[in-house]
């Protein structure tokens, strides 16, 4: 008997659905956090009991939009995760937090993954989150309230094709 519990493949209709959740999503981080500089940072924890992580430092404007990403294999490994937390069979836990660039302080947002969306954490919960570990640099973030996500069908008439 194996020492961790396998990981099993989902469908590919699993996986499409979360994939059009996870660019959803993404639009409405992007639109919420506004012009700036960004990184999102992605934990989950699999249920083969292994934690896995996605990072992805990003720029945002809006007059002209634009999106300009520091690394495009890191965003596309942690959209990646964000797919797999979304679509659910294959991880346990899932947060996603986002530090804005601000003076004097960086403001942090987070939001758990729940029945295949992203929903708002609690502002202690993301305190707790955020707090650097004892004798580690630290960058004070000021902790805000993550806006709601609007979450859209997933019925292939109700989604806008491009």
């Amino acid at each position: 008997m194996p020492a961790r519990p396998e990981l099993t493949h989902p469908g590919d209709a699993a996986i499409t659905a979360a994939m059009d959740r996870t660019l959803t999503a993404l639009s409405a981080i992007f639109q919420a956090l506004g012009d700036g500089e960004h990184t999102l940072n992605l934990v989950a924890q699999r249920t083969d009991d292994a934690f896995v992580t996605g990072r992805a430092d990003l720029s945002i404007g809006t007059e002209p939009i634009r999106l300009a990403l520091l690394d495009e294999d890191e965003f596309c490994a942690l959209r990646m995760l964000l797919v797999f937390a979304l679509e659910g069979s294959t991880m346990r836990t899932a947060v996603l937090l986002a530090t804005t660039a601000a003076e004097p302080n960086p403001r942090t947002y987070g939001w758990a993954v729940r029945d295949g969306w992203l929903h708002p954490m609690n502002t202690a919960d993301l305190q707790a989150a955020v707090i650097p570990c004892p004798g580690a640099p630290a960058v004070t973030r000021d902790v805000c309230p993550a806006p709601v996500l609007l979450q859209f069908p997933d019925a292939d008439e109700e989604r806008p094709h491009v």
